[in-house]
């Protein structure tokens, strides 16, 4: 019998691992065919979980110690292997030792758009990267669904196969939470943190991990809803629409007429027909339509230029009907009317 012959047929008496690469998530004790002796020293460090399998199936896991195999100590692996009575002669089992510490700062990110259903916009297309941090909580899951039977599983393989899983569970998870486009495109700092509760139960049942932080480091939207997103802003900056058209008005007077006296139309449109608008283009006008005065009122240009869209969609509105408006003179009397309701108001 030659050396090599002998080492494998002497049975294995400690079970340890030295972990140094600190990138191994999972790692399979080399037996090289030899058997595990009846009494064995089990040795687990701290930040390490072993998982016993045997015929296929997953037996007992221990947790950071040193322990003696016998009976007593691994009462499903007895039982799968038939040991009524206790056993004397050394057994084949694969021993996986998995690491359960931290791991921060992996990335994960979106490589095409994802779809989301938004009460505002309908299905919306969303781009979005990231970082997380977890770790193994449920051993015999994680070798089932994510490390399988590989000898030494590593962080980055863990990414590859991760990734597109990550992104997965981040849709679902905006399904789930419900989180309007407005709010992912604005607020994605709080996303990580308000998603991290509907994330984090979909990831232990599936992969036996816990993510302990999920940061959401951009959202990008398509275009459409980036100008919407714009004009909401702009007219929450106007504030109160009335008394901003009004001093627009005085202003371009101060000017000598500006494009008031030169206004080709002579259509006036009400305060409350404005504010009717701007609320169908998403802005709430913070005055009410029925105290609004009977001489607030604006050119097609003005109210275009007070609601950020062009004139053009403003006489569009009216021509269609879904905007009132009425004839008044000469843009000179509107001009003045308004100016000098402005100065009686202040």
């Amino acid at each position: 019998m030659g050396v090599l012959d002998f080492i494998k047929g002497q049975a294995i008496e400690i079970i340890e691992w030295t972990d140094d690469s600190r990138d191994t998530l999972a790692w399979r004790f080399p037996d090289e065919d030899r058997e595990i002796k009846n009494g064995a020293q089990l040795i687990v460090s701290d930040s390490q979980a072993v998982q016993f399998v045997a015929a296929g199936q997953f037996a007992d896991l221990f947790g950071p110690g040193k322990h003696t195999l016998k009976t007593e100590n691994i009462p499903i692996l007895s039982r799968i292997l038939g040991w009524k009575y206790g056993f004397e002669s050394p057994f084949k089992c694969d021993v996986y030792y998995l690491n359960t510490r931290l791991f921060t700062g992996n990335k994960w990110g979106t490589a095409n758009p994802v779809m989301m259903r938004d009460a505002d916009f309908g299905l919306v297309r969303l781009r979005a990267f990231g970082t997380y941090d977890f770790r193994i909580v449920d051993a015999p899951k994680f070798l089932r669904e994510v490390a399988g039977t590989d000898q030494n599983f590593r962080l980055d393989e863990f990414a590859d196969t991760m990734r597109s899983r990550i992104v997965s569970v981040f849709t679902e998870a905006l399904a789930t939470a419900k989180i309007p486009a407005l709010d992912i495109a604005t607020r994605y700092g709080e996303l990580g943190d308000a998603l991290l509760p509907v994330v984090n139960p979909i990831m232990q049942g599936k992969y036996g991990l816990e993510i302990t932080a999920f940061v959401v480091e951009n959202v990008s939207v398509p275009p459409e809803v980036e100008q919407a997103i714009d004009r909401r802003s702009g007219m929450a900056a106007v504030g109160n629409l009335n008394d901003y058209v009004k001093f627009q008005m005085a202003g371009a007077m101060g000017q000598g007429g500006g494009s008031v006296a030169a206004a080709p139309a002579e259509m006036a449109i009400g305060f409350a027909m404005a504010q009717q608008m701007a609320q169908g283009m998403g802005a709430t006008a913070s005055t009410p339509a029925a105290t609004v005065p009977p001489l607030d009122v604006l050119t097609p240009e003005q109210a275009a230029q007070a609601l950020g869209v062009s004139a053009e969609d403003v006489v569009a509105a009216l021509e269609k009907g879904e905007l009132k408006g009425r004839k008044i003179g000469s843009a000179w009397r509107i001009a003045r009317a308004s100016l000098d309701e402005y100065l009686r108001g202040a």
